[in-house]
């Protein structure tokens, strides 16, 4: 089957089979920055967004994708380019392999949360696995990217 979709802005065709997950479709398309680990949609790693919207794209069947748009972390570079250097701070980029995935729930939490707090930020955030970490330096330097964002 062939689907029609927008990927980082850009307008692709992807022939695919209609069994496949959007996160296998999109790394034979070349996107590899879209990383997929549990193929259960619960580790968050493989997470894009559509239409602005995350979704784990390991469990979801890429004919739903078709006529939609795509971002995956390559799209939002520079947000996340800042994002990691609060992460880098802190001592919580390790491995990077959940960095993408854990992005972009970022970015869309500070979209969809004026001043979240921190139980709201836990809450927010459980579906994103690391298995680096415990977690804190990440909450530390979401909590000063959050404060430098509206400082």
């Amino acid at each position: 089957m062939t689907i029609s979709i927008k990927v980082n802005g850009k307008s692709i065709h992807l022939e695919c089979n209609p069994g496949e997950s959007l996160a296998d479709a999109l790394r034979l398309a070349g996107y590899t920055e879209v990383k997929k680990a549990c193929g259960t949609g619960n580790c968050g790693l493989c997470t894009v967004l559509l239409d602005g919207v995350p979704v784990p794209s390991c469990s979801m069947l890429v004919g739903r994708a078709d006529g939609h748009e795509v971002t995956t972390i390559r799209g939002v570079e520079k947000e996340a380019a800042q994002l990691a250097k609060f992460l880098a701070e802190e001592g919580a980029e390790q491995c990077g392999f959940c960095s993408p995935g854990f992005a972009l729930m970022v970015l869309v939490m500070k979209k969809e949360l004026a001043s979240p707090s921190e139980a709201e930020m836990r809450h927010y955030l459980a579906g994103n696995l690391c298995r680096c970490s415990g977690y804190e330096g990440h909450f530390r330097a979401l909590k000063k990217y959050l404060e430098a964002d509206r400082g």
